[in-house]
């Protein structure tokens, strides 16, 4: 291999020191075991910390495999994300795994994460769908762990299956979608599939397989059946981060796959997601009114959410795209500041019903007040980042001329308003003679919580970050 071959690895540097990571929490569950909590714990936080810190760092953009890996500005914005994301639920997840009950798997619960981590960083960088599906199955194998992770629980155990089986299922679907693709056009490669993909049936019923495994991933309409069963059975963490940290990734690849592998289908594909975008956001709201379950709220919250998304992504445009990759961004700071109060509260007290949360604000008001930033910014109010996050989803649609499906959507968005502001009835009006007891949360969940609601509150105030997005995305599109 020559010097210039070995140098370009550096294109390659988020996935390489995610490895790294995972080879250090394995050395050091070899040298010190798994019975010192504490060492565990700090040292897999310190060494997360580092990773994304070195995300941050310059780093030349280029590709490598003769294509199947890509890096570019924007995609490494994405990963750095992530990493954020996860750095964040690995800090709200720490009291959790103190617990005796994961006594001896601690090291387990981040390498699982970390693993699905690299998956979804290869599937942003990916150049052909082998790289891709690699990259997919990846993610997707240890989430199913992640998902039975409490082992003596019959829910989790149940999530974990489903998930496995649901996902193999879309995966298979998927996999047949590429195939259509590779006979129709007799390359992987998303540079040649670009150039050569035509309106013909073959191609169109890859694309339609091809999404409807990522939608499966999402939780699209009619593809969310899965998503609040294996939300209520996973550990209160754990769907925190498929919630979030998983359809984010998903999101930006769809995204990047029809805005190029399948712009020439545009027509086709604008039509899916009119009505796909529609059912999302109107089932995942009704549904969302019904729940008592903290999990189950979110689950079909997070369905909502991913029809919101949707709204950027059918503009087709690059006022679109930059939207989108914004949007995820607060999605991921909101969602996470729900999550962690939830994770909180589960801790200590082991509720997760909504009228456990009733009177919070008396005994708790730091915790309720973090929640309902979250929540305003998922609703979209003002001031928070959420706000200006529907607000440009809704201009991109606008300016694409998809009038109605923005009323729609703003129908939805007050739909969303009236269940957001359920729980914040529960914590500030609804009396309660017992409300949940004044806690005190460990260094690391307030370090969690106070950065979500550091990023609710930061992005939609800097509006440089959607014009830099816009900036970079620019290149994706042309």
């Amino acid at each position: 291999m020559s010097i210039m071959n070995l140098n370009s690895f550096i294109y390659m540097r988020h996935e390489l020191v995610l490895v790294a990571v995972i080879l250090l929490f394995l050395l050091a569950e070899i040298v010190v075991g798994s019975k010192n909590k504490n060492f565990t714990v700090n040292f897999a936080a310190g060494l997360f910390l580092l990773a994304t810190a070195i995300g941050f760092l310059p780093i030349p953009y280029g590709e490598m495999f003769g294509g199947m890996y890509q890096t570019s500005e924007v995609n490494i914005l994405m990963k750095n994300v992530l990493n954020v994301g996860v750095l964040i639920v690995f800090l709200q997840s720490i009291a959790w795994l103190k617990k005796d009950e994961n006594e001896g798997r601690i090291t387990e619960f981040f390498l699982l994460i970390v693993s699905t981590l690299v998956g979804m960083d290869y599937m942003i960088s990916a150049g052909d769908f082998l790289m891709f599906y690699l990259g997919l199955e990846l993610a997707t194998i240890p989430m199913a762990a992640l998902a039975a992770y409490q082992v003596y629980s019959i829910k989790s155990a149940e999530a974990g299956i489903k998930l496995l089986l649901l996902a193999a299922l879309s995966s298979g679907i998927m996999l047949y979608g590429v195939s259509m693709l590779y006979g129709a056009n007799e390359s992987l490669y998303f540079a040649d599939l670009i150039q050569n993909l035509s309106n013909n049936p073959l191609n169109i019923l890859g694309l339609i397989f091809v999404f409807s495994g990522l939608a499966f991933k999402i939780s699209i309409v009619p593809f969310h059946f899965w998503t609040a069963d294996v939300y209520e059975g996973a550990p209160m963490n754990v769907t925190s981060y498929m919630s979030v940290i998983s359809k984010a990734s998903a999101a930006f690849v769809l995204m990047t796959l029809l805005f190029t592998v399948f712009k020439q289908l545009s027509q086709e594909w604008t039509y899916a997601l009119y009505i796909t975008s529609v059912l999302t956001m109107t089932m995942g709201n009704l549904f969302a009114l019904r729940q008592k379950n903290i999990k189950r709220y979110l689950a079909f919250s997070s369905i909502a959410q991913a029809g919101f998304i949707f709204l950027g992504i059918i503009a087709g445009s690059q006022m679109g795209m930059s939207t989108v990759i914004y949007f995820l961004a607060i999605y991921i700071f909101s969602n996470l500041a729900v999550f962690g109060v939830a994770g909180a509260i589960f801790n200590q007290t082991g509720k997760e019903s909504i009228d456990d949360y009733n009177g919070l604000y008396k005994t708790n008001p730091a915790l309720a007040l973090t929640m309902t930033f979250g929540l305003f910014s998922l609703a979209g109010i003002p001031p928070v980042a959420g706000f200006f996050g529907k607000f440009f989803l809704f201009t991109a649609a606008m300016e694409s001329g998809f009038l109605w499906l923005t009323v729609i959507a703003v129908v939805n968005t007050i739909i969303s308003l009236y269940y957001y502001l359920l729980i914040i009835k529960a914590m500030y009006i609804i009396p309660n003679d017992q409300p949940i007891e004044k806690f005190s949360s460990d260094f690391y969940m307030k370090a969690g919580l106070i950065l979500a609601t550091v990023g609710i509150l930061s992005i939609g105030f800097f509006g440089g970050i959607h014009n830099y997005i816009f900036d970079i995305s620019f290149g994706i599109l042309n």
